[in-house]
């Protein structure tokens, strides 16, 4: 945990970017509508047609303000590979480093890499990143977190049909984001975690 809060207490660098990554999805529903004659309002039954399920993953830079989504059927380790490479090599092609932040998924570990990419191009990506974990059962310090549950409120509180219209509707999300510049305020220390967690470290005898 405090590896995780020093990481978060270093100044800002555009070369050394820090960049959390996490993921949710969202059951794709499709409602029913009840047929109705000219001149009647529309009518939708309570009933749904579940219609799949849509992942996305978030890729956010906290004291840059900057953001982007990737929009996939699965979140498998193939999948993260490929959000990897697009953060190094789109994102953030002229950083010297980037200071990596996500949570123990069992696809988030650079053997993803290698499933995804030759050995080689694999090797590379990877040393891209300077690499930090959130400990087991705390995903919530990873700020990326808090951007996807603003996602979720402002963009995926109503149910959408399809892989087309979720795409349309967290690119149109992202973009919006983008330009309003949103960053994070983040509060708690090293020091408030000795304080007010003092009961998750161990004790000595």
């Amino acid at each position: 945990m405090e590896d995780v809060l020093d990481v978060y207490q270093r100044p800002y660098d555009p070369l050394l970017p820090v960049v959390c990554i996490d993921e949710t999805n969202k059951q794709l529903i499709v409602e029913t509508s009840i047929p109705c004659t000219p001149g009647q309002p529309e009518k939708v039954d309570y009933e749904y047609e579940r219609n799949g399920v849509a992942d996305v993953f978030m890729i956010f830079e906290p004291l840059g303000g900057r953001r982007d989504t990737i929009v996939t059927e699965t979140r498998n380790s193939i999948d993260f590979a490929h959000v990897l490479k697009h953060t190094s090599d789109v994102m953030y092609p002229h950083a010297e480093k980037i200071v990596l932040l996500t949570d123990n998924l069992n696809t988030h570990f650079t053997s993803s890499l290698y499933k995804a990419y030759e050995p080689e191009e694999a090797h590379r990506i990877a040393n891209r990143f300077e690499w930090h974990y959130t400990p087991k059962h705390a995903s919530w310090l990873n700020m990326a977190e808090i951007e996807i549950g603003i996602m979720c409120r402002q963009a995926l509180a109503k149910p959408l049909p399809d892989m087309e219209s979720f795409r349309t509707q967290v690119k149109s999300w992202t973009l919006r984001r983008n330009l309003e510049g949103g960053k994070v305020n983040w509060r708690f220390t090293t020091k408030d975690a000795r304080i007010k967690l003092k009961k998750l470290y161990p004790a000595i005898l």
